[in-house]
């Protein structure tokens, strides 16, 4: 029996659908890319915002006239649906066999308890990497058709790199949660709960300095997008220890669903 694929198949409908959603998504916030960019009474009113407004808006200090600021503005909805469904995935991967007492049938294949959990992780990651990979080619094709100026195609591929380390943070995140605790539904609704407070707190250091020390428990605030906009890149050592923060999600689930009965 092979367990990836086995996976992949099951997750083949729930896949194409938040695809869709991603591009409509994508195409969507493109096509308002005009109203911004046109300039005239539209964009006096947005420039007379105050700045708090903007924050929670997601325009921060981006220069949403220009394709570039634009896209940062729109990878922040971009980024929190992409994050949802890594949460949710990771939460559900393993955890459901429990609910659909299901593990029996798995622990009895002459394949190692490991095996069985590397073959779902890789399977969850290959899901959240085709969202990526659908996410970046349909934001290639809707930016190219509304950029009248310079090509952005290096910024939204850092932006794409920095929204999948956010994607395996929550995917890993999720995965540890429901080693935890033993209700399939209950680990699902924590973790989203989780992902939604680190989005919270990503909001309320945006509108203030003084609580920037809360940024370390919260991925959407690990990279600098102004950076990426300016066209400086992403801080490697950032990305580092975000995948060291991933790895070790990950390796506390194998930790954890390793040394528990799977069978109650």
């Amino acid at each position: 029996m092979n367990i990836i694929r086995r996976e992949l198949k099951a997750n083949r409908k729930a896949l194409i659908i938040w695809s869709v959603c991603m591009i409509l998504g994508v195409a969507s916030g493109m096509g308002k890319y005009t109203v911004y960019s046109d300039g005239g009474q539209n964009i006096e009113i947005f420039k007379k915002m105050p700045f708090s407004i903007k924050a929670l808006l997601g325009m921060g200090s981006f220069d949403v006239t220009m394709m570039s600021g634009y896209f940062a503005m729109l990878f922040l909805y971009i980024e929190i649906a992409a994050a949802i469904h890594a949460v949710l995935l990771g939460s559900n991967i393993i955890a459901k066999e429990e609910r659909d007492k299901t593990t029996e049938f798995l622990m009895a294949k002459p394949v190692s308890r490991t095996t069985i959990i590397s073959s779902k992780l890789l399977a969850a990651f290959i899901n959240i990497l085709i969202i990526n990979i659908v996410t970046f080619v349909s934001s290639i094709i809707m930016v190219a058709a509304y950029n009248k100026g310079a090509d952005i195609s290096r910024e939204i591929g850092m932006f794409m790199l920095s929204m999948l380390i956010v994607q395996l943070i929550f995917l890993s995140l999720g995965a540890v949660v429901a080693a935890l605790i033993r209700n399939p539904k209950a680990a699902g609704s924590l973790s989203a709960g989780i992902m939604m407070t680190s989005f919270v707190i990503s909001k309320v250091t945006d509108l203030t300095n003084k609580l920037n020390f809360l940024n370390l428990f919260s991925p959407f605030k690990y990279f600098n997008y102004n950076d990426i906009v300016e066209g400086n890149g992403l801080n490697y050592g950032i990305v580092m220890l975000s995948l060291l923060l991933a790895a070790a999600f990950f390796a506390s689930t194998y930790f954890f669903y390793k040394n528990r009965d799977l069978s109650v």
